[in-house]
């Protein structure tokens, strides 16, 4: 089911019998904007031209009963503030006012040349967007509505970029509210920066979370069948670089948990999950979350994102970055290299194989750095070029998201049979890691591939949340 973006334009009754023509289109250029929004992969509810606080009302309660994510108003001509306001406050979404002239200059000489003030006042009103901006603006100040502006005209590629941006977020807004993310295994003792408060998660996000048991996830590999082992070891080598060192015993093991990890998220319906489990040495839980990740990483390849160390907050970056298209792999600090102005970020976890640069490696580990146990592992770089860290924050009174736009650069890294990059920000590194650090984030983050910045920001107006962008 496609989201739903609300559209309706504002005009003045008054004009319609004065200048004929002028209606007709301005009607044409709204429906225009309601094709053009409808290409962007989300379902256009037009409630129409509303001209009138009658039709105000009207409009409100049509747009309420369709459940819209967001509102654009196209602002055709001159209108009253009256006819907007009672259409904001029953519907309580950001309003993204759409300040968008038919043309981006207006011919003045064949506009002089007109000779008949009658048309040419008709004409001007049919440009006369601008005129109600302010008066919009002030009315919604005063009344704690939110809102944003798309200022341009009608062929201007850079508003139209705009819009599909806010398209684009009220996509995610819905994704993140409709997710189920589901808490296998408790957190990694200790980590007190990774705690976090569901009841906020899900206030903020409306994400509902699944508490799920280990026990659930050993009945699903008990009853794996070896035909399954099969096919998911071919997924395996079709997937990642397979290294020769990986003992066969290791791989079988991986594709069992792989295969009940599969049937574990499909039984309760999850698009995320966080997780983590130790157990007495020796025993069969042991055994299974020591041959996560190969599985873990082909989920969170397919945009089913599963965060380690029971990082709830990263699993919900994460699944930001996913539903953006950007990615989203599950990173932590490595180290600073100070010489090329960098800082490398990695973890030894699952990762984002769609956004790696080149080669997948699945990797024997003889021991998880931190944790028990042995197993397999994904070695691999994120793909280079433009990239964007996110942290979904918990701070002292709110949950908010913090944000840097960097790139992914080529030079060593350590191959260590983990995930790690080279990363580079405009700030430079010294700069970047104390001013991000200030913010109180826990030590994970995603990262995902392009500069998303701007989405991600339109997403915090969405959801009534701050985003703080560090560079």
């Amino acid at each position: 089911m496609k989201t739903k973006v609300g559209l309706f334009g504002i005009g003045l009754d008054t004009y319609w019998d004065q200048f004929e023509g002028l209606l007709d289109n301005l009607k044409s250029y709204q429906n225009l904007i309601k094709d053009t929004i409808g290409e962007f992969g989300v379902e256009v509810v037009d409630a129409g031209m509303v001209d009138n606080p009658i039709k105000a009302r009207e409009a409100a309660d049509f747009l309420k009963v369709n459940d819209v994510e967001i509102v654009f108003l196209y602002v055709s001509t001159y209108a009253l503030s009256s006819t907007v306001l009672p259409i904001a406050q029953k519907l309580k979404v950001p309003i993204i006012i759409l300040n968008l002239q038919p043309v981006a200059v207006l011919d003045y000489d064949k506009f002089n040349q007109l000779n008949d003030r009658g048309l040419m006042t008709g004409l001007w009103l049919e440009n006369c967007q601008a005129c109600s901006v302010p008066e919009i603006a002030s009315v919604f100040n005063r009344s704690g509505i939110t809102y944003d502006f798309v200022t341009g005209y009608l062929q201007d590629e850079e508003a139209w970029k705009e819009i599909e941006t806010w398209a684009e977020a009220a996509r995610v807004s819905r994704a993140m509210r409709n997710n189920r993310l589901g808490i296998l295994g408790h957190y990694y003792g200790g980590m007190l920066d990774v705690y976090t408060d569901l009841t906020k998660q899900s206030a903020v996000f409306g994400t509902h979370i699944e508490l799920l048991e280990m026990c659930e996830l050993k009945k699903w590999r008990d009853e794996v069948s070896d035909s399954e082992v099969e096919a998911k070891i071919l997924e395996f080598h079709e997937t990642f670089d397979v290294s020769p060192e990986c003992e066969e015993h290791e791989i079988e093991r991986a594709a069992k948990t792989s295969v009940a990890l599969d049937k574990l998220i499909e039984n309760h319906h999850l698009g995320s999950m966080a997780y983590y489990y130790e157990g007495e040495s020796g025993n069969e839980y042991e055994n299974i979350v020591t041959s996560v990740i190969a599985g873990n990483t082909l989920l969170t390849g397919r945009n089913i994102p599963i965060a380690g160390e029971c990082e709830v907050k990263n699993a919900q970056a994460m699944k930001i970055m996913a539903e953006f298209g950007a990615g989203g792999s599950f990173s932590e600090f490595y180290l600073m290299d100070f010489k090329d102005d960098v800082i490398l970020l990695g973890h030894d976890g699952p990762a984002h194989f769609a956004i790696a640069e080149g080669p997948v490696g699945l990797v024997p580990l003889p021991m998880y750095h931190g944790k028990p146990g042995k197993g397999l592992s994904i070695q691999m770089s994120v793909k280079q070029g433009p990239v964007t860290l996110l942290s979904v924050v918990e701070g002292k009174n709110d949950v908010f998201l913090l944000v840097a736009q960097g790139e992914s650069v080529e030079g060593p890294i350590l191959e260590i049979g983990n995930t790690n990059s080279r990363y580079r920000f405009p700030i430079g590194a010294k700069r970047f890691m104390n001013e991000w650090s200030k913010q109180g984030p826990a030590h994970h983050c995603a990262i995902g591939i392009g500069h998303i910045g701007s989405k991600i920001e339109k997403l915090g107006q969405i959801l009534g949340i701050e985003v703080v962008t560090i560079c």
